[in-house]
């Protein structure tokens, strides 16, 4: 790994890296309507606020490593607000601004609990579209638009002091693959890159994860490789056999054991036990998982189960 990786001080104390969980449905807990093609990068211009104190919680929570409010985050979607490129990665770099302040906050409380780390999200063209299409990886760009979209988020996260990149919920193998290209334009970066799945050896635009990890495995700048957003019993048989693919450090964010409802744009509980994230962690840790966290509909309680089991 390179001898700059921003995780390399976290792993050369403990067995894994606590992620954070969701932000933008722990927005919703705390009132936000989210029902927009923005989800939550409409926050960063309403209630910025808000934004700093699920940091704060998830950091008090246990969590080592923030990742912001810039999944949704573009020039291309803010654009649609009128908001002109230079105005929209003002937006963008206040997303790593507000997890900085909450990580200084919480380590005047807990100074013990350095070094932590903001990782900039950078979400998929897919999200951009607002059509679920971030779990089809449906749709085709040439690498240059693939970059164009990205570059200036990509560029905002880093020079607002973002410690790494965090390309997540990717489902398309040609997306990672002009992601990668675009990090050698920023050589100091360095990025985690997750997929959505279809299945536990295919990322969702069907590529295998083999030859994912064959595009991938030339760039030092990537640090991590796994995957997000995907449901909790998809896990572990992704993990091992992407384990079995590369000696990178895994990461793992899933949903909680709910399931998302379309139609009624809701969550409800599956009818089968629903798990949580603790009772998957060793699984997780045996095939291979340093960074573990949560995504969508996990809660400050999700991620303190996670903190605990890591100090026992």
């Amino acid at each position: 790994m390179p001898l700059n990786n921003p995780l390399n001080a976290l792993l050369s104390q403990q067995p894994y890296v606590v992620l954070d969980g969701a932000l933008a449905t722990e927005l919703e807990a705390r009132g936000c309507n989210l029902a927009d093609s923005l989800w939550s990068a409409k926050v960063l211009m309403e209630n910025p606020e808000l934004i700093y104190q699920v940091h704060l919680d998830y950091f008090r929570a246990g969590a080592q490593c923030a990742i912001t409010a810039s999944y949704q985050a573009t020039p291309a979607g803010f654009a649609a607000r009128g908001l002109d490129e230079a105005q929209s990665c003002a937006l963008i770099a206040r997303s790593v601004e507000l997890a900085r302040q909450a990580r200084e906050a919480f380590l005047k409380e807990q100074p013990q609990a350095a070094p932590l780390l903001v990782a900039g999200s950078v979400g998929p063209y897919g999200a951009f579209l607002a059509d679920g299409a971030e779990y089809r990886g449906d749709y085709q760009l040439s690498e240059a638009a693939f970059n164009a979209f990205h570059r200036p988020r990509v560029a905002a996260l880093l020079a607002a002091g973002a410690d790494l990149l965090a390309c997540e919920t990717l489902p398309s193998l040609a997306e990672a693959r002009a992601l990668a290209a675009l990090l050698t334009e920023f050589p100091a970066a360095r990025a985690w890159f997750s997929f959505t799945l279809r299945d536990s050896e295919h990322i969702s635009d069907g590529s295998p994860l083999g030859e994912v990890v064959e595009a991938l495995k030339d760039n030092p700048q990537i640090v991590a490789l796994g995957i997000n957003c995907i449901a909790l019993e998809k896990t572990t048989a992704a993990l091992s056999h992407l384990h079995s693919l590369t000696p990178l450090p895994l990461v793992v964010y899933p949903n909680s054991g709910e399931e998302y409802d379309a139609a009624s744009k809701t969550w409800r509980h599956r009818s089968h036990a629903c798990h949580t994230l603790e009772h998957y962690l060793p699984a997780w840790r045996e095939a291979g998982a340093k960074l573990i966290g949560g995504c969508c509909r996990t809660t400050p309680q999700d991620i303190a189960a996670l903190a605990r089991q890591r100090s026992a």
